[in-house]
């Protein structure tokens, strides 16, 4: 894979956004080279849904993935008076799925094999760029020359640090995602979010006997100090066997400075990331895969700066919203509050599935 100008396209990370990047390329023509430290199909701490925007996404991709239907979302929690609350929300268009991380990474890296995608190891160390060409040097000695570089490697991109993009800044509040798959019959079709005192934890259906459990918090929480403190929950996997080891995220939120320098460009959680709360990653991902290799195409990598915020900003200012809420004197009233105002909720979700 190294020596000389391999590919018009290297994606560092082949997580799902970076294999979508790399096959958006592909099905405009282009040479397309990825490089992945991990090997094999790789597994991710999320909550393991596809809202219904990323569906026909996917699907313009060539990827079709099966899995547990769900029809919307449903927020839990207590008042002021620890009176339990509940909304929910019906999706208008189309149902949100459940399935496991690696069983979606295997349909885009199957994906991507058929269409020819060269995909190496190794880490990124080094880049460098003229007006012409990207250089990528690894851990393992390769060097690798690529006419345009889209960063898709995580919260911790060394892409973006290598670029001049992370943004070093203080987060005022840090947060952490830790998750966990239970063997129990579902109990909803419904994607949940429960409000305890300090974390929330969502649940996913993403088998006929499995459900995802993530708890989202500050440093320090413990997972099972968090479950206990949602009662409602705490019944539902009541005797419930725990069928893999906790798997954590984190800190959020991760910030950038902008998304493109030069001939680089960065996509998905690497270019900026809020929180999990509202499990729209990939659906949000995916779109800005697919404007990054729009603006490629064109040569004008200032265009994906501008499409970028068009498509993340809404859900950005959303989440952030929550997340703030939740972190302040406000907590206990956010369930409530969406109770009372179901047309305003209905609102919110709506959006963050497009």
């Amino acid at each position: 894979m190294g020596g000389g100008l391999m590919s018009e396209l290297l994606v560092v990370g082949g997580g799902p956004v970076g294999l979508a990047a790399a096959i958006e390329a592909r099905l405009e023509g282009m040479s397309v080279s990825i490089i992945e430290p991990r090997i094999g199909v790789i597994d991710k701490a999320c909550g393991e849904s596809l809202l219904p925007g990323a569906l026909p996404m996917l699907q313009r991709l060539g990827v079709e993935p099966q899995g547990e239907p769900l029809r919307g979302i449903a927020f839990h929690g207590g008042g002021l008076d620890d009176e339990p609350w509940r909304v929910e929300h019906d999706f208008e268009r189309g149902v949100a799925i459940g399935l496991r991380r690696t069983v979606l990474h295997a349909l885009l890296t199957n994906r991507a094999e058929e269409l020819g995608i060269v995909r190496g190891y190794g880490r990124l160390q080094g880049l460098t760029q003229d007006d012409y060409a990207v250089t990528a040097f690894t851990d393992l000695g390769e060097t690798i020359r690529a006419k345009w570089l889209i960063g898709c490697d995580g919260l911790r991109s060394a892409t973006a640090r290598l670029a001049g993009l992370s943004d070093a800044s203080r987060r005022r509040v840090e947060r952490f995602g830790v998750r966990r798959h239970f063997r129990v019959e579902p109990w909803s079709d419904l994607i949940e979010v429960h409000y305890g005192p300090d974390a929330e934890v969502t649940v996913v259906p993403v088998g006929p006997n499995l459900v995802d459990v993530t708890v989202l918090g500050p440093r320090g929480i413990g997972y099972n100090a968090a479950m206990r403190a949602t009662p409602t929950l705490g019944e539902q996997l009541m005797g419930a066997e725990a069928v893999t080891e906790p798997r954590g995220a984190g800190p959020f939120p991760q910030r950038t400075t902008a998304r493109t320098a030069g001939r680089v460009l960065l996509a998905g959680d690497a270019s900026g990331y809020v929180d999990a709360l509202t499990t729209e990653g990939l659906r949000v991902g995916f779109a800005q895969a697919k404007a990054a290799i729009a603006a490629i195409r064109r040569g004008r990598p200032s265009d994906y700066e501008r499409e970028w915020h068009r498509v993340t900003r809404p859900v950005n200012i959303i989440t952030a919203s929550l997340v703030g809420l939740g972190s302040s004197g406000l907590r206990s009233g956010i369930v409530p509050t969406a109770v009372r105002a179901p047309r305003v909720f209905g609102a919110v979700m709506e959006r963050l599935a497009r």
